[in-house]
């Protein structure tokens, strides 16, 4: 079965870095897109980042609010897709989850202090 298991959430400071892995299993990882979600506090689950498949080259897509500081990546021969978050601030705080189609994973909180 599909599992994905978020890591690397944590508390931060205001202008800070945080890179979050994501370890996926259970099917062929280079085939399928992946994507990065967050889910703020009382707001609703919002899309952050994408990774294509094989077949769209890997291409990347971000969310409108990401404006150049999150960057998506993966290492396919480790079935791994990383976030790199930088310059955050408190907007960002959220747990971060990992998405392949209709699976998410248990998520990784991001706290971001000022």
């Amino acid at each position: 079965q599909v599992e994905l298991v978020e890591s690397g959430g944590g508390l931060v400071q205001a202008g800070g870095s945080l890179r979050l892995p994501c370890v996926a299993s259970g099917f062929t990882f280079s085939e399928y897109s992946m994507t990065w979600y967050r889910q703020a506090p009382g707001k609703e689950r919002e899309f952050v980042a994408g990774s294509g498949s094989s077949a769209s080259g890997h291409s990347t897509y971000y969310g409108d609010f990401v404006k150049g500081r999150f960057t998506i990546s993966r290492d396919n021969a480790k079935n791994t897709v990383y976030l790199q978050m930088n310059t955050l601030t408190s907007n960002d705080t959220a747990i971060y989850y990992c998405n392949r189609h209709v699976v998410y994973g248990q998520g990784t909180q991001v706290t971001v202090t000022s």
